[in-house]
C-alpha cells in the first residue's frame, strides 16, 4: 500500500525559514503543520476561484 504522506524536500533562505518557525511555534504548530496549513488555504482558494483541481490518485 502506497504511504499517504508525500516526502518532500524544501530549499528556504534560512532566516525566512527561522521567522517561519517562529510563526509556527507561535500558532503552536510545527513547521511541516504549518506549511500544510498555508497548502491548504491555497489551494482552497485557488478551487474557490477556478474550480476543483482535477488530480490523479495513481501517484
Amino acid at each position: 500500500m502506497q504511504d499517504k504522506l508525500l516526502r518532500y524536500t524544501l530549499r528556504v533562505d534560512r532566516l525566512l525559514f527561522q521567522k517561519f518557525r517562529y510563526i509556527a511555534e507561535e500558532e503552536g504548530r510545527s513547521a511541516n503543520k504549518e506549511i500544510e496549513q498555508y497548502l491548504k488555504q491555497l489551494v482552497a482558494e485557488y478551487e474557490k476561484k477556478n474550480g476543483v483541481i482535477p488530480v490523479s490518485t495513481d501517484e
